[in-house]
């Protein structure tokens, strides 16, 4: 799809561009994905979305109808994806970290007829099936026996669903502005919301970024940690990929450290996406070296919460590859603020993308000019259509061409922007704005620190001050010496009015599934405990 027709409705289905055209253009003999066990061509790609958009129509479901997708990143998934796509209807990805409640919310709220799941998820979401109203059907991936075992009411296989005679190549009748795909945010402030998504969105994050920007290539195999489910995910390792023929790589597991240092000796992925947790983790970790494991790497990229400064410079030290620190948001399906290949500038997003305006905004919707702190609003093309059935909400957020971010920001007079947090993170200090990022920054240029987060705690005389809680590296020990010397250091970086006046340290701090920190939950426990005493 040209850049100039994403604004224009037209009849288009991306399962076009991305599945058909790579076809069409010779490539079809070229393993588009792999997941360690299996591998799929593009032609495979092809005649198995051919099958499976049969198949849901064998199932009594039309255009516009919806199923959701609660699977592990294998090759079954762009299957089922892109099978959708084809037959114009609603695909709904869900994170596979959650529980059988949650499950139960979005499956009941989105109204999906049929669940396609990965074998290991089903014992998760069995016991709420039954009561789900409009599901009709289960196609269970992975074990062959695991449909057959499991109990569950009209279960289906999905080798056994997929196995036919393909037709020709043919998709639904739909239209560039029509509903594609739904994903639910991933509600790091509790809950999560529906997000619609039209079929012109995904060309579009791909050639705005993924072309402009990132430069991806059709000789790249690409690897991202974060997972399909997830809008960064479902870009890094699905879209751009394909939008130019190159070849992904999968990780069905979990993204820890070891399985990504395995992957990556592997497999020699040219480009690696991940989350800033993961890169210091991997930088915490043994067998970190140049090229991560694989001597092809090229270009790294980083998403989800913004990228410390220090742990950027180290991985390039440490690893010879550039981070490209971005942010995007599911609302506008991905990054759209990057820092880029020849001007990569350490604590900051960058600048806009190509074909994305953003601005800083006050509480009425006013411009704030360099150096203020606001929120962030953003337009192009990627924007979501709204939420499904919260209109205030969608209303919001989504106003006239530009969507709030609802992330506080700042814009430098050489018009680089720095995240400062979200909206709900942010506190004043002695009457002045304090980022909890910038001390949480600070915090993890220490040696001894892998991970921070701050939020705003109330002393004894009802003021507000930073508290800090710290996850330490291994082998360092958690003392007085070492809190005060964490206070010195915030002090000496960051500024004297933001060091943390309490450090409490953890193993784990709590987090999305996409690895985002979620302050509310510390907020929350900190309200029903509270810091104790003056702060110091």
């Amino acid at each position: 799809m040209p850049i100039e027709d994403f604004a224009q409705r037209r009849p288009y289905n991306a399962v076009a561009d991305f599945v058909d055209a790579n076809v069409a253009r010779g490539l079809g003999d070229k393993v588009a994905f792999r997941d360690g066990t299996r591998s799929l061509t593009y032609e495979e790609l092809q005649q198995q979305t051919l099958c499976f958009a049969a198949a849901l129509r064998g199932l009594g479901l039309k255009q516009e109808s919806r199923i959701a997708l609660l699977m592990h990143d294998t090759v079954d998934f762009p299957v089922a994806f892109w099978g959708a796509v084809r037959a114009g209807v609603i695909c709904i990805p869900l994170n596979t970290l959650l529980t059988a409640e949650q499950y139960g919310f979005m499956l009941e709220d989105s109204r999906a007829e049929a669940l396609i799941v990965s074998a290991p998820l089903l014992k998760v979401v069995a016991p709420i099936l039954d009561g789900l109203r409009s599901l009709r059907s289960v196609i269970v991936a992975g074990e062959a026996s695991a449909a057959a075992q499991s109990g569950v009411r009209d279960s289906i296989s999905f080798g056994e669903f997929v196995a036919c005679d393909p037709a020709e190549p043919a998709a639904a009748p739909t239209v560039s502005d029509e509903v594609a795909f739904w994903l639910y945010s991933s509600g790091s402030t509790g809950e999560p919301k529906g997000v619609k998504h039209v079929h012109s969105s995904l060309m579009a994050t791909a050639q705005l970024y993924a072309h402009q920007v990132l430069g991806i290539r059709e000789s790249d195999i690409v690897f991202s940690a974060a997972k399909l489910f997830f809008a960064y995910g479902l870009g890094n390792a699905m879209s751009f990929p394909m939008s130019v023929g190159a070849t992904t790589v999968l990780l069905p597991d979990r993204p820890t450290p070891e399985a990504v240092f395995a992957l990556m000796k592997r497999e020699r992925p040219t480009i690696f996406y991940g989350v800033p947790t993961l890169y210091a983790a991997m930088l915490a970790h043994q067998e970190i070296g140049r090229g991560a494991g694989s001597d092809r790497l090229r270009q790294c990229v980083s998403a989800g919460e913004a990228l410390p400064s220090e742990l950027g410079r180290r991985w390039k030290e440490t690893v010879g590859a550039d981070i490209l620190d971005g942010i995007g948001s599911t609302e506008m399906l991905h990054i759209f603020l990057s820092n880029r290949p020849d001007d990569v500038r350490y604590g900051t997003s960058g600048k806009p993308v190509p074909g994305y305006d953003a601005k800083i905004v006050d509480e009425d919707g006013r411009e704030l000019g360099i150096d203020a702190i606001g929120e962030l609003v953003v337009r192009g093309p990627s924007a979501a259509e709204g939420y499904w059935n919260q209109r205030r909400k969608s209303r919001r957020t989504f106003a006239g061409d530009w969507t709030y971010t609802g992330d506080k920001y700042v814009r430098d007079a050489e018009g680089y922007y720095r995240y400062c947090g979200r909206t709900d993170d942010m506190f004043k200090v002695s009457g002045i704005w304090v980022s909890p990022f910038e001390v949480e920054a600070a915090l993890a240029s220490h040696d001894a620190v892998l991970e921070a987060a701050v939020i705003g705690e109330t002393d004894d005389d009802k003021l507000v001050k930073p508290k800090a809680y710290v996850v330490l590296k291994p082998g360092c020990v958690a003392d007085e010496t070492l809190i005060e010397s964490l206070k010195m250091h915030v002090k000496a970086s960051a500024g004297l009015w933001k060091y943390p006046r309490w450090i409490e340290f953890r193993t784990e701090l709590p987090k999305t599934a996409t690895g985002k920190i979620q302050r509310f939950k510390l907020r929350e426990e900190s309200a029903t405990g509270g810091a104790s005493g003056k702060a110091a």
